[in-house]
């Protein structure tokens, strides 16, 4: 099987050019790809031009060059580190110091154990944890003994206080008194 050589010479020519329509679309394309890369990680537009020209004139060892040389992280990258860091900051800030001492303290502590500053109270009626600076319990809505009621409804006004007041200490009578008074002696 003899191929003529103008057949010979029309394939070796078709393959160089299909060769080098793909080097140039390969050359362009790592061009491209070079300045979207490097615009998504640095903002300094010489930066930009230096390294898409490094590819452009030195085509595939430019690339190993830009490769080596670029930014590790991109620009959201960066951003969202930033944004991490800066929660982690908060979280650290955001814990609660004593106010006598400057110490920090955990949330459920009534008294600082450094300095013995008051830091919290307790709801006469359900007994949870209150700021010192509340004067009505967010948990059940009992105001503090010695506080004026803001914007007292009609029965808070109606109902007579010593009946309220009495019905806890009548409680603590009997539990005090013995069940039989001899008992008692």
């Amino acid at each position: 099987m003899f191929v003529e050589p103008e057949t010979l010479n029309n394939l070796i020519t078709g393959a160089a050019a299909w060769g080098a329509a793909f080097l140039a679309a390969l050359w362009i394309s790592l061009i491209l790809w070079t300045y979207r890369d490097i615009r998504s990680r640095a903002r300094d537009p010489l930066l930009r031009f230096l390294a898409s020209i490094i590819v452009g004139l030195l085509f595939l060892p430019g690339i190993v060059i830009y490769l080596i040389l670029r930014p590790p992280h991109t620009l959201e990258e960066e951003y969202q580190h930033t944004l991490e860091e800066e929660a982690l900051l908060q979280s650290i800030e955001d814990l609660p110091a004593c106010p006598g001492c400057g110490r920090r303290i955990k949330e459920n502590w009534t008294v600082c154990p450094t300095c013995h500053t008051k830091l919290k109270k307790f709801c006469h009626n359900c007994r949870k944890l209150m700021e010192l600076s509340w004067n009505l319990c967010p948990f059940c809505g009992t105001p503090v003994p010695g506080m004026r009621k803001e914007n007292p409804t009609m029965d808070d006004l109606i109902r007579p206080t010593s009946m309220v007041e009495d019905a806890p200490s009548k409680e603590m009578k009997m539990q005090k008194e013995p069940a039989n008074k001899n008992d008692a002696l």
